[in-house]
C-alpha cells in the first residue's frame, strides 16, 4: 500500500478550489493508502482550535471521515498552523507529530519535518518562530477573543510577505549544513519535508554515503503530492479534474 505525503497547501476561504481539490483527494485516492501524513501549513492561518470557520470545519470532518474508515492521520504543526491543538486532534481524528520526527516508512527510518527550522539562514523568522513557539506566548495569544487573534493573523501575513519580498532565494530556502547536521544527528538517510514551496528530490551525500531529501510542493497552483511504497517513492502534480 502506498503511503501519501502533503504540505503547504494554506487553504483559505478565498481559494475554494483548492478546498474542493483536496477534499476530494480526501475522499478518493486517500481512501485507499496506509496512512495521510501532512507536514504542516494545512491552513493559511490557524487562530486556534475553537474557531469554528471555514474551511477549517469541512476539512476536519473530511479527515475525520478519512481517519474513521481506517486510514490513519497524521498532523504535523507549520509556521502558519503552529496553534493546532488537542482540539483539531479531535475534530479531524488525526495524531499530531513532533517536529522532527522519525517514522518507520515501508522498513526505512525517514526524518519528517515541516522545514522552516532548516531555514537557518533567516535569523527573523527563526526569532519570530521562537517567540510563538512558547507555550506562555500561546496561552496570552489563546486567551484573546477570537476576533482579535484574526486580526493579528491578518496582520502576521502581511508582514510575512513584506519580510520575504526583500529576502534573497538562497536566504528563504533550507541550508544545506542544518539539513546534513538534523539527519546526521537523527541517524537517517532520508527526510521529507515542506515549507519552501521548491518540490524536488535531492540526491546528497552523507557522511559518504548516499541520502535523500524531498521536499513536498506547495498547493497555491495545484496539488502536490508525494506517493511512498516498497518499490520508492513519487513527486507528482495533482490536477484538478
Amino acid at each position: 500500500m502506498t503511503t501519501l505525503f502533503v504540505s503547504d497547501l494554506h487553504l483559505d476561504a478565498s481559494r475554494p478550489g483548492i478546498t474542493r481539490l483536496f477534499l476530494d483527494f480526501l475522499a478518493g485516492e486517500a481512501r485507499q493508502a496506509q496512512a495521510l501524513y501532512v507536514l504542516g501549513d494545512l491552513f493559511e492561518a490557524w487562530v486556534g482550535d475553537d474557531d469554528p470557520g471555514e474551511p477549517g470545519a469541512a476539512t476536519c470532518a473530511a479527515l475525520k471521515a478519512l481517519a474513521d474508515s481506517g486510514v490513519p492521520v497524521f498532523l504535523m504543526r507549520g509556521n502558519r498552523d503552529f496553534l493546532f491543538g488537542p482540539g483539531i486532534a479531535a475534530r479531524s481524528g488525526a495524531t499530531l507529530l513532533a517536529d522532527p520526527c522519525v517514522v518507520d516508512l515501508h522498513g526505512r527510518p525517514t526524518l519528517l519535518m515541516h522545514g522552516d527550522l532548516l531555514c537557518s539562514d533567516d535569523a527573523g523568522y527563526q526569532a519570530f518562530r521562537r517567540q510563538v513557539r512558547d507555550p506562555a506566548w500561546q496561552a496570552t495569544f489563546l486567551a484573546q477573543p477570537l476576533a482579535a487573534r484574526q486580526a493579528f493573523a491578518a496582520k502576521a501575513r502581511a508582514a510575512s510577505r513584506e519580510h520575504q519580498s526583500g529576502m534573497g532565494e538562497a536566504i528563504t530556502d533550507a541550508n544545506a549544513a542544518a539539513v546534513v547536521e538534523v539527519m546526521s544527528r537523527h541517524g537517517v538517510d532520508r527526510l521529507i519535508h515542506g515549507h519552501t514551496h521548491r518540490p524536488a528530490i535531492h540526491a546528497l551525500a552523507l557522511q559518504g554515503r548516499p541520502a535523500t531529501r524531498v521536499v513536498l510542493g506547495d498547493w497555491y497552483e495545484q496539488g502536490s503530492v508525494l506517493r511512498v511504497d516498497a518499490d520508492g517513492l513519487r513527486l507528482e502534480a495533482l490536477v484538478a479534474p
